[in-house]
Protein backbone atom coordinates (compact mmCIF):
# COMPACT_ATOMS: atom_id res chain seq x y z
CA UNK A 1 0.00 0.00 0.00
CA UNK A 2 3.24 2.41 0.85
CA UNK A 3 3.70 1.75 -2.86
CA UNK A 4 0.16 3.11 -3.90
CA UNK A 5 0.56 6.26 -1.62
CA UNK A 6 3.96 7.26 -3.37
CA UNK A 7 2.38 7.51 -6.96
CA UNK A 8 -0.91 9.03 -5.61
CA UNK A 9 1.34 11.66 -4.04
CA UNK A 10 3.18 11.81 -7.13
CA UNK A 11 -0.19 12.99 -8.75
CA UNK A 12 -2.25 14.67 -6.01
CA UNK A 13 -0.10 17.01 -4.07
CA UNK A 14 2.53 18.02 -7.13
CA UNK A 15 0.24 20.84 -8.04
CA UNK A 16 1.40 23.89 -9.76
CA UNK A 17 -1.07 26.93 -9.94
CA UNK A 18 -0.02 29.05 -13.47
CA UNK A 19 -1.90 32.46 -14.27
CA UNK A 20 -4.57 30.77 -15.72
CA UNK A 21 -4.70 27.16 -14.90
CA UNK A 22 -3.95 24.27 -12.25
CA UNK A 23 -1.19 21.60 -13.60
CA UNK A 24 0.44 18.47 -12.11
CA UNK A 25 4.40 18.28 -12.30
CA UNK A 26 4.19 14.51 -12.76
CA UNK A 27 1.72 13.70 -15.38
CA UNK A 28 -0.61 10.03 -15.27
CA UNK A 29 1.63 8.53 -18.36
CA UNK A 30 4.85 9.33 -16.15
CA UNK A 31 3.17 7.82 -12.92
CA UNK A 32 2.00 4.61 -14.86
CA UNK A 33 5.82 4.26 -15.57
CA UNK A 34 6.96 4.45 -12.35
CA UNK A 35 4.29 1.91 -11.55
CA UNK A 36 5.35 -0.30 -14.50
CA UNK A 37 9.20 0.19 -13.26
CA UNK A 38 7.55 -0.96 -9.87
CA UNK A 39 5.81 -4.24 -10.72
CA UNK A 40 8.94 -5.14 -12.76
CA UNK A 41 10.95 -5.14 -9.37
CA UNK A 42 8.21 -6.40 -7.39
CA UNK A 43 8.19 -9.70 -10.47
CA UNK A 44 11.81 -10.09 -10.13
CA UNK A 45 11.87 -10.00 -6.15
CA UNK A 46 8.78 -13.01 -6.49
CA UNK A 47 10.89 -15.05 -9.67
CA UNK A 48 13.98 -14.46 -7.42
CA UNK A 49 13.06 -17.11 -5.08
CA UNK A 50 12.32 -19.35 -7.57
CA UNK A 51 15.70 -19.65 -8.40
CA UNK A 52 16.72 -20.31 -4.74
CA UNK A 53 13.92 -24.23 -4.63
CA UNK A 54 15.10 -26.99 -7.00
CA UNK A 55 12.47 -27.51 -10.10
CA UNK A 56 12.90 -31.29 -9.97
CA UNK A 57 10.75 -34.16 -11.25
CA UNK A 58 10.60 -37.46 -10.37
CA UNK A 59 12.48 -38.03 -13.66
CA UNK A 60 15.15 -35.92 -12.55
CA UNK A 61 16.21 -37.75 -9.60
CA UNK A 62 16.06 -40.85 -11.35
CA UNK A 63 18.38 -39.97 -13.96
CA UNK A 64 20.87 -38.53 -11.34
CA UNK A 65 21.07 -41.31 -9.13
CA UNK A 66 21.56 -43.38 -12.19
CA UNK A 67 24.29 -41.46 -13.07
CA UNK A 68 25.96 -41.66 -9.78
CA UNK A 69 25.28 -45.48 -9.57
CA UNK A 70 27.01 -45.60 -12.91
CA UNK A 71 30.32 -43.83 -11.81
CA UNK A 72 30.17 -45.55 -8.60
CA UNK A 73 30.36 -49.02 -10.76
CA UNK A 74 33.40 -47.38 -12.88
CA UNK A 75 35.70 -46.61 -9.60
CA UNK A 76 35.00 -49.93 -8.04
CA UNK A 77 36.21 -51.37 -10.87
CA UNK A 78 37.81 -49.16 -13.07
CA UNK A 79 39.61 -46.63 -10.47
CA UNK A 80 39.98 -49.39 -7.50
CA UNK A 81 43.27 -48.93 -5.82
CA UNK A 82 47.30 -47.71 -6.56
CA UNK A 83 48.68 -50.70 -8.81
CA UNK A 84 44.97 -52.22 -9.30
CA UNK A 85 43.92 -49.59 -11.47
CA UNK A 86 42.99 -50.16 -15.06
CA UNK A 87 42.51 -46.63 -15.53
CA UNK A 88 45.26 -46.12 -13.51
CA UNK A 89 47.20 -47.06 -15.80
CA UNK A 90 45.95 -45.36 -18.40
CA UNK A 91 46.33 -41.91 -16.21
CA UNK A 92 50.29 -43.39 -15.65
CA UNK A 93 51.37 -43.10 -19.59
CA UNK A 94 49.75 -39.84 -20.14
CA UNK A 95 51.54 -38.49 -17.37
CA UNK A 96 55.02 -39.61 -18.81
CA UNK A 97 53.74 -38.68 -22.26
CA UNK A 98 53.33 -34.94 -21.29
CA UNK A 99 56.71 -35.62 -19.05
CA UNK A 100 58.48 -36.06 -22.28
CA UNK A 101 56.67 -33.32 -23.96
CA UNK A 102 57.45 -30.57 -21.41
CA UNK A 103 61.27 -32.05 -21.64
CA UNK A 104 61.18 -31.49 -25.62
CA UNK A 105 59.29 -27.90 -24.93
CA UNK A 106 62.86 -26.79 -22.78
CA UNK A 107 65.04 -28.21 -25.52
CA UNK A 108 65.11 -32.07 -25.25
CA UNK A 109 67.15 -33.73 -28.20
CA UNK A 110 67.07 -37.18 -27.09
CA UNK A 111 65.58 -40.58 -27.63
CA UNK A 112 61.66 -39.62 -27.32
CA UNK A 113 60.06 -42.59 -25.85
CA UNK A 114 62.23 -42.52 -23.23
CA UNK A 115 60.55 -41.32 -20.04
CA UNK A 116 64.17 -42.06 -18.16
CA UNK A 117 66.31 -39.95 -20.29
CA UNK A 118 63.72 -37.36 -20.52
CA UNK A 119 63.32 -36.75 -16.64
CA UNK A 120 67.27 -36.92 -16.09
CA UNK A 121 67.08 -34.18 -18.58
CA UNK A 122 64.99 -32.16 -16.46
CA UNK A 123 66.61 -32.89 -13.21
CA UNK A 124 69.52 -31.66 -14.47
CA UNK A 125 67.69 -28.65 -16.36
CA UNK A 126 65.93 -27.75 -12.71
CA UNK A 127 68.09 -28.18 -10.04
CA UNK A 128 67.24 -28.14 -6.61
CA UNK A 129 69.30 -28.39 -3.26
CA UNK A 130 66.82 -30.67 -1.72
CA UNK A 131 66.68 -33.38 -3.58
CA UNK A 132 68.30 -35.51 -1.71
CA UNK A 133 66.39 -39.46 -2.16
CA UNK A 134 69.04 -40.85 0.93
CA UNK A 135 71.25 -40.17 3.84
CA UNK A 136 73.90 -40.97 6.02
CA UNK A 137 74.80 -40.74 9.43
CA UNK A 138 72.68 -39.06 12.09
CA UNK A 139 70.42 -37.43 9.45
CA UNK A 140 69.44 -40.89 7.74
CA UNK A 141 68.68 -41.75 11.79
CA UNK A 142 66.28 -38.64 11.96
CA UNK A 143 64.98 -38.72 8.75
CA UNK A 144 64.98 -42.14 7.58
CA UNK A 145 64.89 -41.05 3.76
CA UNK A 146 64.72 -43.29 1.16
CA UNK A 147 63.83 -43.43 -2.76
CA UNK A 148 60.13 -44.26 -2.04
CA UNK A 149 59.47 -41.36 0.86
CA UNK A 150 61.61 -38.83 -0.16
CA UNK A 151 59.42 -36.93 -2.14
CA UNK A 152 57.06 -36.92 0.23
CA UNK A 153 58.86 -35.84 3.29
CA UNK A 154 60.78 -33.04 1.20
CA UNK A 155 58.55 -29.81 1.75
CA UNK A 156 59.80 -28.91 -1.51
CA UNK A 157 58.23 -31.61 -3.24
CA UNK A 158 54.93 -30.91 -2.66
CA UNK A 159 52.82 -29.42 -5.13
CA UNK A 160 51.63 -27.26 -2.40
CA UNK A 161 51.55 -23.35 -1.39
CA UNK A 162 53.82 -23.93 1.47
CA UNK A 163 55.66 -26.60 -0.71
CA UNK A 164 56.51 -23.44 -2.52
CA UNK A 165 57.42 -21.33 0.03
CA UNK A 166 59.78 -23.92 1.48
CA UNK A 167 61.28 -24.21 -2.06
CA UNK A 168 61.82 -20.97 -2.67
CA UNK A 169 63.91 -20.77 1.21
CA UNK A 170 65.94 -23.56 0.21
CA UNK A 171 66.99 -22.09 -2.86
CA UNK A 172 68.01 -19.01 -1.53
CA UNK A 173 69.32 -20.39 1.64
CA UNK A 174 70.92 -23.61 0.07
CA UNK A 175 68.86 -25.78 2.63
CA UNK A 176 66.67 -28.77 2.94
CA UNK A 177 63.00 -28.89 4.99
CA UNK A 178 61.88 -32.44 5.74
CA UNK A 179 59.14 -33.63 8.19
CA UNK A 180 59.49 -36.57 9.60
CA UNK A 181 57.70 -38.21 13.14
CA UNK A 182 55.89 -35.33 13.26
CA UNK A 183 59.25 -33.20 13.32
CA UNK A 184 60.38 -30.31 11.07
CA UNK A 185 63.84 -30.79 10.17
CA UNK A 186 66.29 -28.41 8.65
CA UNK A 187 69.65 -29.33 6.78
CA UNK A 188 71.84 -26.40 5.92
CA UNK A 189 74.44 -26.53 3.37
CA UNK A 190 72.69 -29.36 1.90
CA UNK A 191 74.21 -28.86 -1.83
CA UNK A 192 77.79 -27.13 -1.70
CA UNK A 193 77.47 -27.07 -5.52
CA UNK A 194 74.20 -25.31 -6.02
CA UNK A 195 73.78 -21.92 -7.02
CA UNK A 196 70.38 -19.88 -7.47
CA UNK A 197 70.56 -18.14 -10.84
CA UNK A 198 69.47 -14.45 -11.06
CA UNK A 199 71.50 -11.09 -10.79
CA UNK A 200 68.80 -9.85 -8.48
CA UNK A 201 65.78 -10.70 -5.76
CA UNK A 202 63.08 -10.41 -8.64
CA UNK A 203 65.03 -12.69 -10.99
CA UNK A 204 66.10 -15.15 -8.62
CA UNK A 205 62.55 -15.34 -7.27
CA UNK A 206 61.43 -16.30 -11.03
CA UNK A 207 64.14 -18.23 -11.56
CA UNK A 208 63.24 -20.31 -8.10
CA UNK A 209 59.70 -20.68 -8.97
CA UNK A 210 60.36 -22.12 -12.97
CA UNK A 211 62.83 -24.78 -11.00
CA UNK A 212 60.00 -25.59 -8.38
CA UNK A 213 57.15 -26.10 -11.26
CA UNK A 214 59.89 -27.62 -13.58
CA UNK A 215 60.92 -29.92 -11.00
CA UNK A 216 58.14 -31.19 -9.79
CA UNK A 217 57.01 -31.92 -13.49
CA UNK A 218 59.93 -34.00 -13.73
CA UNK A 219 59.47 -35.96 -10.77
CA UNK A 220 55.22 -36.49 -11.63
CA UNK A 221 56.44 -39.52 -12.98
CA UNK A 222 58.75 -40.56 -10.71
CA UNK A 223 63.04 -40.21 -10.73
CA UNK A 224 64.97 -41.07 -13.62
CA UNK A 225 66.71 -44.30 -11.56
CA UNK A 226 63.09 -45.25 -10.83
CA UNK A 227 62.13 -48.87 -11.60
CA UNK A 228 58.50 -49.82 -12.86
CA UNK A 229 55.94 -47.26 -12.23
CA UNK A 230 58.06 -45.11 -9.85
CA UNK A 231 57.22 -42.56 -6.56
CA UNK A 232 55.45 -39.44 -7.96
CA UNK A 233 54.74 -36.22 -6.35
CA UNK A 234 52.37 -36.52 -3.08
CA UNK A 235 48.50 -35.80 -3.79
CA UNK A 236 47.88 -32.10 -2.96
CA UNK A 237 44.87 -33.82 -0.98
CA UNK A 238 47.24 -35.24 1.82
CA UNK A 239 50.30 -33.44 1.51
CA UNK A 240 48.28 -31.04 4.15
CA UNK A 241 49.40 -33.00 6.71
CA UNK A 242 52.93 -32.48 6.09
CA UNK A 243 51.87 -28.73 5.77
CA UNK A 244 50.35 -28.63 9.41
CA UNK A 245 52.91 -30.38 11.02
CA UNK A 246 55.45 -27.75 9.06
CA UNK A 247 53.20 -24.25 10.31
CA UNK A 248 53.12 -25.60 13.92
CA UNK A 249 56.58 -26.10 14.21
CA UNK A 250 57.25 -22.89 13.24
CA UNK A 251 54.54 -21.34 15.23
CA UNK A 252 56.44 -23.22 18.15
CA UNK A 253 52.61 -25.24 19.11
CA UNK A 254 52.66 -28.46 20.01
CA UNK A 255 52.47 -31.31 17.35
CA UNK A 256 49.33 -33.60 18.63
CA UNK A 257 49.15 -37.13 18.07
CA UNK A 258 46.52 -36.98 15.55
CA UNK A 259 48.36 -34.85 13.65
CA UNK A 260 51.39 -37.64 13.52
CA UNK A 261 48.58 -40.39 12.72
CA UNK A 262 47.26 -38.76 10.09
CA UNK A 263 50.78 -37.66 8.33
CA UNK A 264 51.90 -41.77 9.00
CA UNK A 265 48.80 -42.73 7.59
CA UNK A 266 49.43 -40.22 4.08
CA UNK A 267 53.06 -40.94 4.28
CA UNK A 268 51.96 -44.66 4.05
CA UNK A 269 49.04 -44.01 1.12
CA UNK A 270 52.25 -42.40 -0.80
CA UNK A 271 54.49 -45.13 -0.54
CA UNK A 272 51.53 -47.24 -1.94
CA UNK A 273 51.61 -45.40 -5.67
CA UNK A 274 48.65 -42.93 -4.13
CA UNK A 275 50.57 -39.68 -5.52
CA UNK A 276 48.98 -37.22 -8.14
CA UNK A 277 48.69 -39.73 -10.67
CA UNK A 278 46.31 -41.70 -9.23
CA UNK A 279 44.56 -38.42 -7.17
CA UNK A 280 43.97 -37.41 -11.09
CA UNK A 281 42.46 -41.46 -11.88
CA UNK A 282 40.13 -40.72 -8.66
CA UNK A 283 38.64 -38.10 -10.25
CA UNK A 284 37.94 -38.95 -13.62
CA UNK A 285 34.46 -40.92 -12.47
CA UNK A 286 33.67 -37.79 -10.19
CA UNK A 287 34.48 -35.72 -13.80
CA UNK A 288 31.93 -38.12 -15.98
CA UNK A 289 29.27 -38.04 -13.11
CA UNK A 290 29.07 -34.13 -13.44
CA UNK A 291 29.21 -34.41 -16.78
CA UNK A 292 26.64 -36.93 -17.52
CA UNK A 293 23.87 -34.77 -14.71
CA UNK A 294 24.46 -31.96 -16.37
CA UNK A 295 24.12 -32.99 -19.99
CA UNK A 296 20.91 -34.79 -19.31
CA UNK A 297 19.91 -31.76 -17.70
CA UNK A 298 20.30 -29.63 -20.55
CA UNK A 299 18.43 -32.22 -22.74
CA UNK A 300 15.64 -32.74 -21.44
CA UNK A 301 15.16 -28.69 -21.12
CA UNK A 302 16.01 -28.90 -24.77
CA UNK A 303 13.24 -31.13 -25.86
CA UNK A 304 11.13 -29.53 -23.62
CA UNK A 305 11.58 -25.97 -24.86
CA UNK A 306 10.71 -27.27 -28.47
CA UNK A 307 7.57 -29.22 -27.37
CA UNK A 308 6.40 -26.26 -25.85
CA UNK A 309 7.37 -22.85 -27.65
CA UNK A 310 5.82 -21.81 -30.44
CA UNK A 311 8.16 -21.85 -33.20
CA UNK A 312 7.87 -18.33 -33.80
CA UNK A 313 8.08 -17.34 -30.10
CA UNK A 314 11.60 -19.35 -30.11
CA UNK A 315 15.02 -17.66 -29.45
CA UNK A 316 18.57 -18.42 -28.77
CA UNK A 317 18.42 -16.08 -25.73
CA UNK A 318 15.51 -18.08 -24.14
CA UNK A 319 16.97 -21.40 -25.18
CA UNK A 320 19.70 -20.99 -23.47
CA UNK A 321 18.22 -19.61 -20.39
CA UNK A 322 15.91 -23.07 -20.38
CA UNK A 323 19.08 -25.54 -21.16
CA UNK A 324 22.04 -23.57 -19.52
CA UNK A 325 23.38 -26.53 -16.49
CA UNK A 326 25.17 -24.34 -14.72
CA UNK A 327 23.84 -21.91 -12.51
CA UNK A 328 20.18 -23.12 -11.49
CA UNK A 329 19.12 -24.94 -8.37
CA UNK A 330 17.71 -27.70 -10.14
CA UNK A 331 21.02 -29.25 -12.07
CA UNK A 332 22.96 -28.28 -8.48
CA UNK A 333 20.14 -30.18 -6.64
CA UNK A 334 20.47 -33.39 -9.27
CA UNK A 335 24.29 -33.00 -8.83
CA UNK A 336 24.11 -33.65 -4.65
CA UNK A 337 21.61 -36.60 -5.65
CA UNK A 338 24.49 -37.86 -7.80
CA UNK A 339 27.38 -37.49 -6.17
CA UNK A 340 25.20 -38.62 -3.06
CA UNK A 341 25.05 -42.18 -4.66
CA UNK A 342 28.40 -42.34 -6.10
CA UNK A 343 29.39 -41.78 -2.42
CA UNK A 344 27.45 -43.74 -0.71
CA UNK A 345 28.34 -46.85 -3.80
CA UNK A 346 32.11 -45.84 -3.05
CA UNK A 347 31.93 -45.73 0.50
CA UNK A 348 30.17 -49.05 0.90
CA UNK A 349 32.82 -50.76 -1.47
CA UNK A 350 35.53 -49.10 0.38
CA UNK A 351 34.04 -50.55 4.03
CA UNK A 352 33.55 -53.81 2.56
CA UNK A 353 37.03 -53.80 1.46
CA UNK A 354 38.27 -52.64 4.82
CA UNK A 355 36.59 -55.52 6.46
CA UNK A 356 37.73 -57.97 3.90
CA UNK A 357 41.40 -57.05 4.43
CA UNK A 358 41.13 -56.76 8.11
CA UNK A 359 40.19 -60.75 8.47
CA UNK A 360 37.65 -60.32 10.96
CA UNK A 361 38.60 -56.51 12.24
CA UNK A 362 38.36 -53.18 10.18
CA UNK A 363 41.03 -52.16 8.18
CA UNK A 364 41.63 -48.28 8.11
CA UNK A 365 44.62 -48.28 5.67
CA UNK A 366 43.00 -50.31 2.86
CA UNK A 367 39.69 -48.33 3.29
CA UNK A 368 41.22 -44.77 2.75
CA UNK A 369 43.43 -46.14 0.41
CA UNK A 370 40.04 -47.19 -1.67
CA UNK A 371 38.27 -44.32 -0.56
CA UNK A 372 37.62 -41.71 -3.33
CA UNK A 373 38.63 -38.60 -1.60
CA UNK A 374 37.82 -36.25 -4.51
CA UNK A 375 34.43 -37.82 -5.27
CA UNK A 376 33.61 -36.92 -0.98
CA UNK A 377 35.12 -33.33 -1.69
CA UNK A 378 32.61 -32.59 -4.49
CA UNK A 379 29.62 -34.32 -3.05
CA UNK A 380 30.81 -32.28 0.02
CA UNK A 381 30.80 -28.90 -2.43
CA UNK A 382 27.07 -29.53 -2.95
CA UNK A 383 26.06 -30.14 0.61
CA UNK A 384 27.60 -26.43 1.48
CA UNK A 385 25.64 -25.16 -1.17
CA UNK A 386 22.39 -27.08 -0.64
CA UNK A 387 22.57 -25.62 3.04
CA UNK A 388 23.53 -22.08 1.05
CA UNK A 389 20.13 -22.01 -0.71
CA UNK A 390 18.21 -23.47 1.98
CA UNK A 391 18.92 -19.94 4.03
CA UNK A 392 18.78 -18.08 1.35
CA UNK A 393 15.24 -18.86 0.92
CA UNK A 394 14.37 -18.92 4.37
CA UNK A 395 15.54 -14.87 4.43
CA UNK A 396 13.88 -14.76 0.99
CA UNK A 397 10.46 -16.07 1.54
CA UNK A 398 9.12 -13.79 3.69
CA UNK A 399 10.33 -10.62 0.72
CA UNK A 400 8.64 -12.66 -1.77
CA UNK A 401 5.22 -13.15 -0.06
CA UNK A 402 5.29 -9.51 0.84
CA UNK A 403 6.24 -8.57 -3.10
CA UNK A 404 3.61 -10.90 -4.31
CA UNK A 405 0.71 -9.22 -2.15
CA UNK A 406 2.47 -6.10 -3.62
CA UNK A 407 1.81 -7.19 -6.91
CA UNK A 408 -1.95 -6.87 -6.72
CA UNK A 409 -1.88 -3.85 -5.32
CA UNK A 410 -0.04 -2.13 -8.12
CA UNK A 411 -1.56 -3.95 -10.96
CA UNK A 412 -4.71 -2.16 -9.79
CA UNK A 413 -3.25 1.04 -9.41
CA UNK A 414 -1.99 0.85 -12.67
CA UNK A 415 -5.75 0.17 -14.32
CA UNK A 416 -6.87 3.29 -12.76
CA UNK A 417 -3.86 5.06 -13.97
CA UNK A 418 -4.44 3.74 -17.04
CA UNK A 419 -8.35 5.05 -16.71
CA UNK A 420 -7.55 8.22 -15.53
CA UNK A 421 -5.26 8.67 -18.28
CA UNK A 422 -8.07 7.83 -21.25
CA UNK A 423 -10.34 10.10 -19.80
CA UNK A 424 -7.94 13.23 -19.88
CA UNK A 425 -6.01 11.84 -22.90
CA UNK A 426 -3.05 13.81 -21.23
CA UNK A 427 0.13 13.36 -22.80
CA UNK A 428 2.49 16.11 -20.89
CA UNK A 429 0.44 17.31 -17.83
CA UNK A 430 -2.68 16.41 -15.76
CA UNK A 431 -4.62 19.71 -16.23
CA UNK A 432 -8.89 20.31 -15.56
CA UNK A 433 -8.59 23.84 -15.14
CA UNK A 434 -11.61 24.00 -17.42
CA UNK A 435 -13.63 21.55 -15.68
CA UNK A 436 -12.70 22.98 -11.92
CA UNK A 437 -14.44 26.40 -12.60
CA UNK A 438 -17.55 25.51 -13.96
CA UNK A 439 -17.87 23.25 -11.00
CA UNK A 440 -20.11 24.36 -8.01
CA UNK A 441 -17.46 24.09 -5.79
CA UNK A 442 -15.88 26.25 -7.34
CA UNK A 443 -18.24 29.04 -7.75
CA UNK A 444 -19.35 28.71 -4.21
CA UNK A 445 -16.04 28.93 -2.66
CA UNK A 446 -15.88 32.44 -4.36
CA UNK A 447 -19.53 33.34 -3.60
CA UNK A 448 -18.91 32.30 0.42
CA UNK A 449 -15.27 34.56 0.28
CA UNK A 450 -17.24 37.64 -1.50
CA UNK A 451 -20.14 37.37 1.55
CA UNK A 452 -17.92 37.10 4.53
CA UNK A 453 -15.87 40.16 2.90
CA UNK A 454 -19.45 42.24 2.56
CA UNK A 455 -20.33 40.97 6.48
CA UNK A 456 -17.30 42.53 7.91
CA UNK A 457 -17.58 45.49 5.59
CA UNK A 458 -14.77 45.60 3.69
CA UNK A 459 -14.86 48.09 0.83
CA UNK A 460 -16.31 47.17 -2.59
CA UNK A 461 -13.01 47.63 -4.31
CA UNK A 462 -10.82 45.46 -2.11
CA UNK A 463 -13.00 41.95 -2.39
CA UNK A 464 -11.37 39.81 -4.09
CA UNK A 465 -14.32 37.86 -6.18
CA UNK A 466 -12.32 35.28 -8.65
CA UNK A 467 -8.94 33.86 -9.16
CA UNK A 468 -7.90 37.21 -11.95
CA UNK A 469 -8.79 39.22 -8.50
CA UNK A 470 -6.27 36.90 -6.86
CA UNK A 471 -3.78 37.09 -9.38
CA UNK A 472 -4.02 40.93 -9.76
CA UNK A 473 -3.85 41.24 -5.71
CA UNK A 474 -0.94 39.09 -5.17
CA UNK A 475 0.77 39.73 -8.24
CA UNK A 476 0.95 43.69 -7.34
CA UNK A 477 -1.15 44.76 -10.05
Amino acid sequence: MNNTNKYKSDIILDLNIDDDRFGFATSIDEALAQAEVELVVLNETVESIKELKPQCDKLDYILAASSGALCGVIDIFLVGKPDESPLGDITDKWFANRTIDFAKLCGYKGDKNSLSSAINFLEEKFKIPYDQSVGGGIFRELINLTPSNHHFKSLGHNPTLLGLFFSILNQFTNTSDFVSNGELISLNNSDGKFELQGKNIPSKLFCGITNWIGHLISDVSGSSGSKGRGMGIPSPIWAWSNDVIAIKAKLNIPVTEFDKSVNELALKLFKKGYDVRFQTTQAIPVFINEMIVRLLYSIRRLIGYYISVPKNDRSWGLLWKSCEPFSNATVKRMLTVAHGTFCIIDIGDATIRGFEKGIGSFNVFEFVLRLNVVGVGRFAISLYGETKRAISYDHARESSDFAAKEITIVENYIEGLKILSAKYDDARLLTFIADFKKSDAYIKAFERSVQLAELRNVPANRILKDKADIDRYFGGK
